[in-house]
């Protein structure tokens, strides 16, 4: 570790507490800037944090990260930064894996239970005076495949096997009996697997592998009545494919917290279509999140300065932390 270590915070309008940074700058000189300011900023900067995780800023000011050793992101996704220098380069990228893996499948089980339970209809005649007495479907005993099998997926896996589900993941590589999946297929298996889900589940990590992977040819794998939920990133999904899938009854809903265009404009035909709840990417977003952000980036910070292991390390070709 650098004597002086200088620490740039790139932050959009929200700027982390500095009381939270406190044990940092005991020990270091932290600069704060937006993206206007980020290459000034990085000038003999030793560490970048990127509290403002949707930044596109950073491949513009690479030039200037000359000494730069690690960059830190706010956020379990890295995709926003996985650009060629970045990637070819000896800098150490680490994410914010753990923060968000418990709410994330809170929200999927609220998705599930609103699809199963018929809450949004509920809602809609409540609003209108309508007395209407409905039946709803049960979960238990219902399948539930999640594409995705990092530390997400798992809790999400976790949480709904403890509701009486039927859970199985869908990953790089096949195996059976997994702590938290039971049987795990196959990337390439994932046509077969689609066919006896009623609930597919995508958490999976944007690479140029699963870019799109969610297309027309998937939806017409999956079984007749499945719901969708998104809660991964909007571009692993070929979002006419899932309009058309949608409209024509192939699927019979979907749960969408990513979209491919954020915000997703006015106009799209997503927001019309009755079966498909809209979230705008907050799945994760606790009261407190981005306090909790900043305390990951403390901890690995105190890590760092001591020499010892970060946590998080990002294998920035597979564009994830792989999993142990």
């Amino acid at each position: 570790m650098t004597v002086n270590p200088v620490v740039a915070v790139l932050h959009a309008e929200t700027v982390p507490d500095t009381a939270l940074l406190a044990s940092v700058a005991e020990h270091a000189e932290i600069r704060y800037t937006d993206s206007d300011g980020l290459a000034t900023a990085l000038a003999g900067a030793d560490v970048l944090f990127v509290y403002d995780f949707l930044t596109d800023a950073l491949p513009q000011a690479w030039h200037a990260a000359e000494s730069l050793h690690w960059v830190h992101v706010a956020a379990a996704g890295v995709d926003p930064l996985m650009f060629p220098a970045l990637r070819d380069s000896d800098v150490t990228v680490t994410n914010s894996r753990g923060v968000f893996d418990q709410p994330i499948a809170e929200y999927v089980l609220a998705q599930i239970l609103s699809f199963a339970k018929g809450l949004p209809e509920s809602l809609r005649l409540q609003r209108e005076h309508t007395w209407r007495h409905r039946e709803s479907e049960r979960i238990t005993g219902r399948t539930a495949l999640v594409v995705g099998t990092g530390p997400i997926g798992r809790a999400i896996a976790r949480l709904l096997t403890a509701v009486g589900m039927q859970v199985r993941g869908s990953g790089r590589r096949a195996r059976d009996q997994d702590p938290d999946f039971g049987t795990v297929t196959a990337t390439e298996d994932l046509p077969d697997a689609l066919a006896d889900a009623d609930f597919v589940v995508v958490a999976a990590p944007l690479t140029e592998q699963t870019r799109n992977m969610f297309d027309a040819d998937l939806f017409r794998a999956m079984k007749p009545g499945a719901r969708f939920i998104n809660v991964g990133r909007g571009d692993l999904v070929r979002t006419d494919d899932l309009v058309d899938a949608l409209q024509s009854g192939e699927l019979a809903g979907a749960a969408l917290d990513v979209v491919d265009t954020e915000p997703l404009p006015p106009e799209h035909p997503l927001w019309d279509i009755s079966n498909v709840m809209i979230t705008p990417h907050n799945s994760g977003d606790f009261a407190g999140w981005r306090n909790a952000l900043v305390d990951v980036f403390v901890d690995n910070f105190q890590r760092w300065r001591a020499n010892g292991e970060l946590e998080n390390v990002v294998d920035k070709h597979l564009g994830y932390v792989p999993s142990t």
